[in-house]
């Protein structure tokens, strides 16, 4: 663990999830949600703090009824939200989603002038990054101004002190003005990068060359179909000075990529899917709740397996992150480490 006033500070989306209740139903036929929290780095951040981390987001919301949900729940989960301003003029986002398993789950964005978009240069200045043991960045993050640049300032920091960065590359199709912008934009950001992560999509994505190469099904805005080759582009972000590449492949675990050239599988937790979204964040959760433990990249990525493995039984994201005890007996239950 670090010795830092926060173990973590997590950068970038945060929401209002509206879930369909009516579990198989057709999008059209659906006929009440759930309310919970979202958006990636406000997912991560409740999962490392419900694993025993000590975990701030820094995030924006709207002077609004949502932000003031948003923020309660971060209360209660014991995230430091005293980095997360309110945004005049802007709107807390919001996301909706249908829930037809094994394999499909629509997906809508509300993010026309959201407030986490909003986060400025001032907002990273105040949040200290300095003072945290690892800054996580979602790649949603660097879509668009002011965010982009308050992102690549906040990464700066951390590098500057020595901080490791950890980039999710998050890739969300239609928060782009040009897919192929998703990957210019993060290459540059990943010289600054310790450790990324990310689906075989989601890294082809950042070396994306054509928008042909994209296709998007039933609207699975967060599971995109991507042509290409997986290993050159794994070899490409490599190149660009990161130090672990993970790449995350559902049921089958996570393959482990080092810039020394070494390659190392780490199998999962195969179970019964109930809902996809939300994984990869769990996940990125308990690898991180391993690295700062200072577990080796194999355990770690095994614990991030895990708590993954554990949400998508669930409906939801940040409102069903396993606890410490949940994950180290269900790793116990399933084989161990």
């Amino acid at each position: 663990m670090t010795n830092k006033k926060y173990d973590l500070i997590t950068y970038g989306r945060s929401s209002i999830d509206l879930y369909s209740q009516n579990i198989g139903a057709d999008f059209v036929d659906i006929k009440g949600f759930d309310a919970f929290v979202g958006g990636s780095p406000l997912n991560i951040a409740v999962g490392c703090s419900r694993l025993g981390l000590n975990p701030a987001l820094l995030t924006g919301v709207g002077e609004d009824k949502v932000g003031d949900f948003i923020i309660e729940f971060l209360k209660k989960e014991k995230v430091e939200t005293s980095f997360i301003p309110r945004v005049r003029g802007a709107r807390s986002s919001a996301v909706v989603l249908g829930i037809e398993p094994p394999d499909r789950f629509p997906l809508v964005y509300y993010r026309d002038n959201c407030a986490d978009s909003q986060i400025t240069i001032d907002d990273v200045v105040a949040a200290k990054v300095s003072q945290c043991g690892l800054l996580e960045i979602s790649g949603t993050a660097l879509n668009i101004e002011p965010t982009r640049s308050s992102a690549f300032f906040a990464a700066e920091i951390a590098v500057e002190n020595e901080i490791p960065v950890v980039l999710d590359l998050d890739f969300r199709a239609d928060q782009w003005h040009d897919l192929r912008a998703f990957g210019i934009t993060t290459r540059a950001l990943l010289p600054k990068v310790r450790i990324a992560l990310g689906t075989e999509e989601e890294i082809l994505a950042a070396t994306l060359s054509d928008a042909t190469q994209v296709s998007i099904k039933h609207q699975q805005i967060s599971a995109p179909e991507i042509t290409g080759d997986i290993n050159k582009s794994i070899e490409k972000i490599l190149s660009l000075g990161v130090e672990y590449l993970l790449v995350k492949r559902g049921s089958e675990g996570v393959t482990i990529f080092d810039s020394k050239g070494k390659k190392q599988d780490v199998p999962g937790f195969p179970v019964k899917i109930f809902n996809i979204l939300g994984a990869g964040d769990a996940f990125a959760s308990g690898f991180i709740y391993g690295y700062l433990k200072g577990w080796d990249m194999y355990k770690s990525c095994r614990m991030g397996n895990a708590s993954g493995a554990q949400v998508v039984l669930k409906s939801g994201c940040a409102n069903f992150m396993p606890y410490l005890d949940e994950s180290m007996k269900f790793i116990e239950e399933h084989g161990g480490f």
